[in-house]
């Protein structure tokens, strides 16, 4: 197990303060993008754990200056990682706000969803709730200029205050 995991898996454990009664359930199965962060498996949203994407309508500067939909490219990268190997399996963490089933999940390859989605620059390391897991994710990404790091863009929890004209929470 590497160092990286047994953070993550620590920060869980401690995370989970009050567990529901599918607290020591995994979800395996074929997953569905709903959106760069959020997934369906069997009926069941997953958000996943530590991880902030761009949202579905939310745009970003390209290092050239054009406009793209950074949030709309997160979720097709993300489709396309997932089908390259599967069932996705995710471990429980906790329920969100939203009663959303927040977890840690996994290709049938063992690669980390989570992770893959930070260092690919498709999505932010959100260290409110990572406690910093994937930080050197995010700076290995941001270092090479890869996905929404190639140029300017608001965070997510940034653009979605400004889409709803409130202040962030992040």
């Amino acid at each position: 197990m590497t160092f990286r995991l047994s953070l993550v898996i620590a920060t869980i454990a401690v995370s989970v303060v009050a567990p529901s009664p599918r607290a020591a359930e995994a979800i395996t199965g074929r997953a569905t993008v709903i959106d760069g962060d959020t997934i369906e498996i069997g009926g069941e949203r997953i958000r996943l754990h530590g991880v902030d994407a761009p949202e579905s309508w939310q745009t970003c500067e390209d290092g050239d200056g054009s406009i793209y939909r950074c949030g709309q490219e997160a979720a097709l990268a993300l489709d396309r990682f997932l089908a390259a190997s599967r069932p996705t399996h995710c471990a429980f963490v906790e329920r969100d706000r939203y009663q959303r089933f927040v977890g840690l999940c996994s290709r049938a390859d063992g690669r980390e969803v989570n992770h893959w989605l930070i260092a690919s620059g498709n999505a932010v390391d959100w260290e409110k709730y990572s406690s910093g897991a994937y930080a050197d994710a995010q700076e290995a990404a941001r270092s090479r200029g890869a996905g929404i790091w190639r140029g300017k863009f608001l965070l997510p929890c940034q653009a979605r205050a400004v889409h709803a004209r409130r202040e962030p929470a992040c």
